[in-house]
């Protein structure tokens, strides 16, 4: 059974970071909450060989590192990448030198697998906007 949450409209985003975290992750886009379409198998299988040959190349070296389904609040909306790509020196860190929770800037590279029950329009529009944002790459 997938739970299915209809666009709602959230006050602002520090309202929505409030929220209880939903599985499969929600998002807060042009002041609308939605909630990702659950991951099916070529979904899964395609993002997993994806993370994994960006770092196989991108980390030892500490040039980039992908993370699969992170969270990313910039510029009054948060968005969940499929792959969020950060090059090594912008990789938020905490106080201990660890990789922080909160990423709060635009990833480097942003990669949507588009699903079949995804709207195409809302993945370009996400890309779009973060590229306007900062992102290198969509």
């Amino acid at each position: 059974m997938t739970l299915s949450i209809q666009p709602t409209t959230a006050p602002n985003v520090e309202e929505f970071l409030k929220l209880p975290e939903t599985k499969p992750a929600s998002e807060y886009f042009n002041s609308k909450v939605s909630q990702k379409p659950m991951p099916r198998g070529e979904h899964s299988t395609l993002q997993s060989s994806l993370v994994t040959a960006i770092n196989k190349i991108a980390k030892p070296q500490k040039i980039a590192y992908a993370f699969p389904e992170l969270s990313c609040t910039f510029q009054g909306r948060s968005i969940v990448p499929d792959i969020a790509v950060f090059e090594w020196q912008r990789i938020p860190l905490d106080a201990k030198g660890r990789i922080a929770n909160k990423f709060e800037i635009s990833p480097d590279w942003i990669i949507e697998i588009l699903s079949p029950e995804q709207s195409a329009n809302r993945v370009i529009r996400k890309i779009t906007f973060s590229i306007q944002n900062g992102a290198k790459l969509g």
